[in-house]
Parts: structure tokens; sequence; C-alpha cells
């Protein structure tokens, strides 16, 4: 039976409006997912860092005596020169206030030491009548000898009692100056501090000079006050001397090689400035993390390599954050970190082909805090799935997030 044109076309309506019905009812709906570009570029690996500046050498200065430090001729920022600046005056310590008792035995100290006084001149003078009577027999007995009256043992026996008694008068004058001294010494424990802390004896105080050309970094001791041996009065440096002292695990300062290189952000400049790890400390401490985390931290310390032109108004003590390159390269394959999820050993993404998801597995080498090496398994310019759900399988439909929004 031959169908006529009418029939045909109403039959070949009927089943498009099956199929499609059929397809929409079928169909998969696409899942949403957020896509990445597998990029080819350059990488770095980097540990990161708060850090502090710290003046290279600092140069204190120390009360070399015991005393009165005056108060400070100078002031932080002050410009100083080496050998020539004077950076703080010390006077000796001034004696103490006496009490009833002390002052008693000092004044009969002194007057023990004046009577001694006495006796010493009194035996000078004995021993000087001494050698003038010697020396008059010496005299006498020599005309003698010469006139044959006397004889020569007679000379030699005036010659020996003039030397005794020139002998006793030389220890008598050394004992006279023993006692005068003595008596120095028993005035000087009567001697107290006048109105201004001062006996009025002192000729002249200890002036400490700048040891090098820099800066007053800063004065421990302002005002006049009494200060022991040893107390530090201020410090000096060079502003411009600056070096850099990091925080870091020990796991992540072992990964790190001398003259590796820093880069030095959030020191308050437009510009990141750039610096090299000079050292590592040989040893760590344990510090405790604001988590409560007990850690092994070590020092490492940084050369600062920008001019100091480029760092202006970096000082002393300032907060900074460091990027140490662990490692980088050129032209290294990566792909963000979201994409990659773990596939029982191995890491895997899903790529995105022709709408449908596939499932990869990659080999990863070095990772930073955004991206991974790819060593194999993604090409420059595969798009990626990141953050992939657990709607996610191999062969999914799915649709850029973007796309959907737009």
């Amino acid at each position: 039976m031959r169908l006529r044109p009418r029939s045909i076309v109403l039959l070949v309506l009927g089943l498009l409006i099956v199929g499609s019905l059929a397809y929409v009812a079928l169909r998969q709906d696409p899942v949403p997912v957020d896509l990445a570009t597998v990029t080819e570029g350059p990488m770095r690996v980097t540990v990161d860092a708060d850090g502090r500046t710290r003046i290279r050498e600092v140069y204190e200065i120390a009360s070399p005596i015991a005393g009165t430090a005056l108060r400070s001729p100078v002031r932080v920022g002050d410009a100083v020169v080496a050998d020539d600046t004077v950076v703080a005056r010390v006077e000796p310590v001034a004696p103490a206030l006496l009490d009833a008792r002390t002052r008693l035995q000092a004044e009969a100290g002194v007057r023990e030491a004046e009577a001694a006084l006495a006796v010493a001149e009194s035996r000078v003078r004995q021993a000087e009548e001494d050698v003038s009577l010697a020396e008059s027999q010496w005299s006498r007995t020599q005309r003698l000898v010469s006139s044959g009256v006397a004889s020569q043992s007679q000379l030699e026996d005036a010659e020996q009692r003039l030397l005794v008694r020139e002998a006793t008068r030389d220890a008598a004058k050394s004992q006279l100056n023993m006692a005068e001294s003595a008596l120095a010494r028993a005035q000087a424990a009567l001697l107290e501090p006048t109105e201004n802390g001062r006996t009025g004896t002192e000729t002249c105080c200890v002036e400490l000079h700048a040891p090098i050309d820099g800066e007053v970094l800063s004065v421990d001791v302002v005002s006049e006050r009494p200060v022991a041996a040893g107390t530090t009065l201020l410090s000096v440096g060079q502003p411009d001397d600056l070096e850099i002292v990091a925080d870091l695990l020990s796991s992540d300062a072992v990964r790190l090689e001398p003259g590796a290189q820093a880069i030095v952000e959030r020191w308050g400049g437009p510009h990141p400035l750039e610096a090299r790890l000079r050292s590592i400390e040989p040893s760590a401490r344990t510090k405790v993390s604001a988590l409560g985390i007990e850690e092994q931290r070590v020092d490492a310390v940084f050369t600062l390599v920008s001019p100091p032109e480029n760092r202006e108004g970096l000082g002393d003590g300032f907060s900074v954050f460091l990027r140490v390159v662990e490692w980088q390269a050129d032209d290294a394959v990566q792909v963000p970190l979201s994409s990659l999820w773990r596939d029982d050993e191995d890491w895997a993404v899903f790529v995105v082909e022709n709408g449908l998801a596939t499932r990869r597995t990659v080999d990863i080498g070095r990772q930073n805090s955004r991206t991974a090496q790819v060593l194999s398994g993604l090409e420059a310019g595969a798009t990626v799935i990141t953050h992939p759900s657990d709607s996610i399988t191999d062969g999914t439909v799915v649709a850029d997030r973007a796309t959907l929004r737009d």
C-alpha cells in the first residue's frame, strides 16, 4: 500500500517528536566545574618565613671603672666620628658618708699616723746629727793621719762609722716617707662627698670616644647616675650595614644552601628587596607555636644585596617577610595543586576533552603553594578540573561553571 506524501510527513514528524522526547528523558545533565589550564613557564619553590633586620656590627660602650656616669653628651641618632666624638664621661666613684663609729676610727688613725710621723722626723734629726758627728771625727782622724799622729787603722774605723751613720740616716728618711704616706692615707679616710657628690679633689674624668664612624643606636644611661665597672652606657653602629635574621623550621633549613636567593617583601617599600643566605646557625632550639605545638627552630642570617638607596627608611629591628628560593626553573610544566587528587599511590587529574572528564595519572615533581611541576602525563595547554567533587568520574559530562554563569 502506497503512503500518500501527507502521511509520510506526519510519520516523520512523529518520529522526530518521539526521538526528542526520548533524548530529553534519557540525556545526562552536565556537571558544572571549575577549569584551569596547564601552563609552561618559570616556576619557583620557596621557604617563607618572617624575619627582622639588625645591624651587622653593634659596638656596646661600657664604663671601664666604677664611678658616676655624667649626663650623656649624645642622643640616639647622633652621628659620631671614630676616636673623635666623646660619647660618654665617667668620674671616679665618690667616697661614702661616714657613720659615727667609722669617723672616730678614721680620726684615731689620723692621730696615730701623726704621732708616727713625729717619731720618724725625730729619728731623721737624730740620724743627721750622728752623721754630722761621724763626718767630723773622720775629718779629724784624716788630719791626724797626715801628721803621723794617728794610724791608718784608726782612719778606717772612722770611715766605717761614717758610712754606718749615713745608712742609718737614709733608713730614717725612708721611714719618714712611709709615715707621711700613712698620714695621707689616714686623712683620705676622712674625706666625704660634697653637695654635688664629689670630693672636689678630682682633676679629670674618663672620656670615652666613639670606636667607629656611625650613629648612636641606643643610650642606656642618659642622666647622671652611679655605675659599676662594665655597665653598658650606649651602643654605636652603622645603620646602612644591615642584615636579616629569620626564624626557620629546622626541616626547612636543611634544604637551603649558603648563597640561596631570598626575596624581601612587606618591609614598607614599594618594591621587593634582594638578599642572600649567608649562614645557618648550627644549633636549633625548641619553640612552641601559636597552636601549642613544639617546633625545632633555627636562625638563618641573610645579607642584603639591594643598595642602601633602594631601602631608605629600613632600620635596625624592622619586620620583613622572606621568600627563600629553594628551587627554580624557567620552563616547568605546571598544574594547579587544587586539580590533583590521590588515586591509591598515584597522583591523578581529570582532563576535559570534548566536554567529558577523563581521568589521567600524572607524575609530580616540585611543589609550591599554588602549583606542582608535571614530569609526565600532561602537556601544556591541557584543560583540567580544579577541586573535583565526588560526582566527577571518568566519562562524566561537564561544563565550565564560568560559562554557565554568563
